[in-house]
């Protein structure tokens, strides 16, 4: 299995390996970046390479997390003679996203975003939104006081937490789980307070303090690449290869997660679409949605009603076509979670995306009639 690691890591890492009989080779390893890891072995020298590392500081219980599920030694099955498996998680730890493609809805409580900006400023018809979304079939609504849209202004903390409190504990029983998107450590802070249970950083977790928040009130949190947030206009970013850039990117955010004590398994990450990448470069990154697999966490994809889709011939802003079809691609290309704004329309994406993928095991109405499609 291949990983990525920090020169502190690698030290630790060939120590642990030799011991355990794995074949471990570094690359490229100093100067402050992250080198390319190469590990080889059988299942057993891989069981008690883990097995050491579990509560290795500096990061690697996660690595060693990352090569547990590699090499299969999370399944039963494929535990070497002797040893037990972990345990998965309890049925009061899942989430809906662990089971094929979950759908967050998006309530802006917000006068300036960009699609749906002033719509549900108001609270009452904020809650009448979430009401909607719910009824609509999403598993997780998500509370943002704030737009990232070019250009938008920052919002003060106590003004956004005035525009997403009441919303979230107003509708904190519903029949979904509850996202706040926000950037800043005391809003999020106020949002579990309230009755969050998720939370969406958009700046990839910078701030440390929010790292810290996440660790304290063990809530699985999202952590999306992105450039700047705002997004600044017009703004040229170079990559050597998108999707590769990104995920080693999105790499370097998980260590500092993990070191700040979020496990991995807590960790939904998000490349970011329209964060300072062009319309092209976001479709490759949906294309190749699959090789984020490669960080080990669930994955978001958050491309609703976004400029992309002007290179398909809608509008920034109005792109309701592009959207649906995008959420049932990302959904057939191995998305753990979807956000958009229209809930009905794409959570039958989301549908005919799994109905396609295992037509004799999926039935969202609970009947297997034949139809007369005549």
């Amino acid at each position: 299995m291949k990983t990525r690691v920090s020169e502190t890591q690698a030290r630790r890492l060939r120590r642990e390996a030799a011991r355990a009989g794995v074949a471990c080779g570094v690359s490229g390893v100093g100067g402050g970046e992250l080198a390319e890891a190469v590990l080889s072995g059988s299942r057993a020298e891989f069981a008690a390479l883990t097995d050491a590392l579990a509560d290795a500081e500096h990061g690697l219980a996660g690595v060693a997390s990352d090569a547990r599920r590699g090499v299969g030694l999370d399944d039963p099955a494929d535990s070497p003679a002797g040893g037990a498996a972990p345990a998965g998680p309890s049925a009061d730890d899942a989430y809906p996203w662990t089971d094929g493609t979950a759908v967050m809805g998006i309530l802006n409580v917000t006068p300036d975003s960009f699609h749906d900006g002033g719509e549900f400023f108001d609270e009452a018809d904020a809650l009448a939104q979430a009401e909607a979304l719910v009824d609509a079939g999403v598993d997780v609504i998500d509370v943002g006081g704030e737009s990232t849209r070019p250009g938008a202004d920052e919002v003060p903390v106590d003004e956004e937490i005035d525009r997403i409190v009441p919303v979230i504990e107003a509708v904190a029983d519903a029949d979904a789980l509850i996202s706040v998107d926000t950037r800043k450590a005391p809003v999020a802070r106020a949002a579990l307070d309230a009755g969050a249970d998720v939370l969406n950083d958009v700046t990839g977790l910078a701030d440390p303090e929010m790292r810290f928040l996440a660790a304290e009130r063990g809530v699985p949190v999202i952590v999306m690449h992105s450039i700047d947030a705002p997004v600044v206009p017009d703004k040229e970013v170079a990559y050597d290869d998108v999707v590769e850039d990104v995920i080693a990117e999105l790499g370097e955010r998980l260590l500092l997660a993990e070191k700040a004590g979020i496990p991995r398994d807590h960790v939904i990450v998000d490349p970011g679409l329209g964060f300072g990448k062009t319309p092209r470069e976001n479709f490759e990154i949906l294309g190749r949605l699959g090789e984020f697999d490669a960080l080990g966490c669930p994955v978001l994809v958050g491309h609703s009603h976004k400029s992309m889709f002007e290179l398909t011939g809608e509008s920034a802003g109005d792109a309701p076509n592009g959207t649906v079809a995008a959420t049932a691609l990302a959904a057939a290309n191995g998305a753990d979670l979807v956000r958009v704004h229209d809930a009905a329309e794409n959570v039958a994406a989301v549908r005919v995306a799994a109905a396609a993928a295992d037509p004799e095991g999926f039935d969202a109405t609970g009947t297997d009639a034949a139809g007369d499609d005549a």
